[in-house]
Parts: structure tokens; sequence; C-alpha cells
């Protein structure tokens, strides 16, 4: 089913619907894609059910709270890891 107005396209497959749903979720879709996105949900259960399972998860982030190591910490984490690996390999 295509619902087409002049050459503006409104309807979009299901993969395309959960890629915009993604990029809504880190605040990237357009404004556009995010009404394409709605109609899609309104004709699609399966998009429906990935978008609030997508919402649920992206809630669940926020409320944990959840920090991030520094880049400084990640490297000094790697140069030890790499030395206690050849320590262990030698």
């Amino acid at each position: 089913m295509v619902l087409i107005m002049g050459k503006i396209k409104f309807i979009i497959p299901c993969d395309e619907a959960n890629h915009v749903c993604d990029k809504t979720q880190y605040k990237d879709a357009t404004l556009w894609e995010k009404v394409k996105l709605n109609i899609h949900l309104i004709y699609c259960r399966a998009c429906r059910e990935y978008t609030k399972n997508n919402s649920k998860l992206t809630k669940t982030i926020k409320k944990a709270d959840v920090e991030c190591l520094s880049t400084s910490t990640k490297a000094d984490m790697k140069k030890e890891f790499e030395k206690v690996l050849n320590e262990v390999s030698n």
C-alpha cells in the first residue's frame, strides 16, 4: 500500500520505520520522518510493538543513570589488559 500525494510518499516499509524509530530514540529523526513513522504505526502492529519496546528500553536506560568511563580510564584499562595478556602468553 503506497499513499502518494503529488510526489510525496507517505507510506514507508517496516525496515525504514524501525530505522526512523531508532533515530527518534536518539533525537536524530527529522519532523518528516516522524510524520511518516506515525502514519506507518497506524496500520502496522509489529512496528507499534517495536516502537513500544524501544521506548521502554530508552526509559529504562535513562532511569538507570548509567555513567560511562572516561577515555583516559578506558586507555589505562586497555594498557593494563595488554600488559597482563603479554605476561600470561609469555
